[in-house]
């Protein structure tokens, strides 16, 4: 229950964490396909130009990105729980700040509270490298992926709450956000049952670990990071254009969430086996295979802006998010020292999260400001693609072809 001396992995308490994990990720996990479902939309609203309409999706995944090396050192120094309960108190105060943005059809103070809420966003990267801190080798993959699937649930929730609370104000959007500050203050509540442990207060002559520059240099971590940030920048990319292009295109709002709904349910019903099939043909095949589904979500998208093309696409996006997201963080996971973890874990998020950022801040300008329809914004959406995909895929490739004990 308690913060204490670190020690071996324990898979019946790592076990208990999972369970534990899988609830938040799946409850408080809730609000994040909420506010991508809505987010876009609301903004478009409030926006003094079509072009920032995506914005505060940016604010949120730029503070996430900020927040990265800060939550790491938190949870190094206070334990997870600190840098958990640290996120949805974030994720409260987006919310709240957001709500009354909403209220008084503001965009600044919109843009504001989705700031806050990149501290949430920050805290729940961590649940899936929380989820390997008490796990045996063996166990490693499977929690990492078991945590994921909790997401799962979050893909049938969030949308659902979306339905369910987007039309109950007369200001738009704003039960939405009402409903997003339940969930935090309930979920907060979790993580009172967790019990993973802090790793220990270096003694004077005990080893220091490398730099973070030495372990950014080591060619496995590289790769991993590589990998995990394009993986995650062009399912952002692609997945916070998708209601406006569904909208922009003719169809209803109730559609957009339907389709972002089923997005995010490939996101994580996968990882129910992503963990047996790394320990079975290894993190850099299964990485390979999310970078190519990934591709092949673009090219059906190119295909046309039909109801199932949006649909095809935006599924293969997930499958393959999920595939090249949890190769990547299994394969860090299993490159460093739990000493080493406040330093490269922090880093990594940053780095991730930094191109998220960049991918988000695209996305608002790609879609609505790239030819003169949704249709050619939709098409440049997808082209921009191409050069990331090219670049993981050539970083995998030269991992594989050096020797093995790299």
């Amino acid at each position: 229950m308690t913060d204490a001396v670190y020690t071996q992995p324990d898979d019946r308490k790592a076990k208990r964490n999972v369970a534990i994990l899988v609830i938040a990720q799946a409850l408080l996990g809730a609000q994040m396909p909420m506010i991508f479902t809505v987010g876009g939309l609301a903004g478009q609203s409030l926006a003094p130009n079509p072009c920032l309409a995506t914005l505060a999706i940016s604010a949120i995944v730029l503070v996430s990105m900020l927040s990265a090396n800060p939550m790491s050192w938190i949870m190094q120094r206070f334990g997870r729980r600190a840098g958990f309960w640290t996120g949805t108190l974030g994720g409260t105060i987006g919310a709240v700040v957001a709500a009354y943005g909403l209220s008084q059809a503001s965009f600044p103070i919109f843009i504001a509270g989705s700031a806050f809420t990149g501290m949430y966003m920050s805290a729940q990267g961590f649940y899936r490298f929380a989820a390997a801190d008490t796990a045996s080798e063996s166990f490693r993959p499977k929690a990492i992926s078991y945590v994921m699937a909790g997401g799962l649930a979050a893909a049938i929730i969030g949308p659902q709450l979306v339905k369910a609370t987007v039309d109950v104000s007369v200001v738009p959007f704003l039960g939405v956000y009402a409903a997003i500050i339940v969930l935090n203050v309930v979920g907060s509540l979790l993580f009172l049952a967790l019990d993973i442990p802090k790793p220990p207060k270096p003694s004077v002559d005990a080893p220091r670990g490398r730099t973070v520059w030495e372990m950014l240099t080591t060619p496995t971590i590289a790769v991993a990071i590589i990998v995990a940030m394009v993986s995650y920048a062009l399912m952002n990319l692609v997945m916070t254009s998708t209601p406006l292009a569904v909208v922009g295109c003719g169809f209803e709002k109730t559609t957009a969430a339907d389709i972002v709904s089923a997005h995010v349910l490939a996101m994580y019903i996968p990882s129910f086996f992503t963990g047996h099939l790394i320990a079975r043909f290894g993190t850099r095949k299964i990485m390979a295979t999310g970078l190519t589904i990934l591709a092949a979500a673009g090219v059906v998208a190119l295909q046309g802006v039909d109801l199932e093309n949006f649909f095809i696409a935006l599924v293969l996006l997930g499958i393959g998010w999920n595939f090249g997201f949890i190769g990547a963080t299994t394969m860090l996971a299993g490159a460093h020292e739990a000493h080493e973890r406040g330093r490269i874990q922090g880093m990594n998020d940053m780095i991730v999260f930094g191109g998220v950022t960049v991918a988000s801040l695209a996305s608002g300008g790609l879609m609505n400001c790239s030819g003169g329809s949704p249709q050619d914004g939709w098409m440049a959406v997808n082209l921009a693609m191409v050069p990331f995909l090219a670049l993981a895929g050539a970083a995998l490739i030269w991992l594989v072809m050096r020797p093995s004990e790299d």
